[in-house]
């Protein structure tokens, strides 16, 4: 025999169904939030407001012809490689994780060899993105690349 299909039967299948998509909506939520270290910008606006200059100054150390190649030796301390960048130059570099908890880091180099330089300090293990500067008098030129 057949129960019949009430409103109540009805009631509990909605109220089920946009329960599921509610909790997998929450939980997905709190695994991008967990994911995510922090801040872009401060002030999208500001930002905004700076973004030409940005362009400017991106333009002006093109002009340069720096180059710099990032490696990692078996200590684990960066090897970086330039080329046409004067004898002189400070070399610098900010990291920071791509994904996962905040993790910002600074090295400083020092010269090993002509266009070689070494970091002072030994990276840990994993993923990096590093902001490479070369100062150079008046001359500034930066890059971000992923070290290896």
């Amino acid at each position: 025999m057949r129960r019949e299909f009430t409103g109540k039967d009805m009631a509990m299948i909605l109220v089920a169904g946009f329960g599921v998509v509610i909790a997998v909506n929450f939980y997905m939520a709190s695994v991008a939030v967990g994911g995510f270290g922090g801040v872009v910008v401060e002030n999208s606006y500001v930002a905004s407001q700076k973004y030409n200059g940005w362009l400017s100054e991106a333009r002006e150390a093109d002009k340069l012809g720096y180059s710099a190649q990032l490696e990692r030796d078996a200590d684990g301390r960066l090897l970086v490689s330039t080329e046409r960048v004067p004898q002189s130059a400070l070399l610098s570099a900010e990291l920071r994780r791509p994904l996962g908890q905040p993790d910002d880091r600074a090295l400083t180099f020092e010269q090993v060899g002509e266009g070689q330089y070494v970091s002072t300090d030994a990276l840990p293990s994993g993923r990096w993105i590093a902001r490479l500067s070369i100062d150079a008098g008046e001359s500034r030129w930066v890059d971000e690349v992923e070290v290896p």
